[in-house]
């Protein structure tokens, strides 16, 4: 299982809408959309799991290309060991 980051979504994005738009590539396992948590609204990311060669197939179509008129940002996640401390 590959764990997919979904950037640059639309603030109206819905986990519907983006497992429509993943699920031409396979089928998706879980789908994890960021949302504000006054307004409810998409953070304008989120996380999609989905097998491996399905994982990739999604990545080498949908990165770069437009969604609601905004280039998404489609890659595996980052799980590198320092993420997110300063140094």
């Amino acid at each position: 299982m590959k764990r997919i980051f979904v950037g640059n979504l639309p603030l109206d994005a819905t986990e519907a809408s983006v497992l429509e738009l993943f699920s031409q590539y396979g089928k998706v396992r879980t789908i994890e959309i960021v949302s504000d948590i006054f307004s409810g609204k998409c953070r304008g990311f989120g996380f999609i799991s989905m097998e491996g060669h399905e994982a990739r197939a999604a990545i080498a179509a949908l990165d770069g290309n437009f969604y609601c008129g905004k280039p998404l940002k489609v890659r595996f996640e980052d799980t590198s060991a320092g993420k997110g401390k300063r140094h």
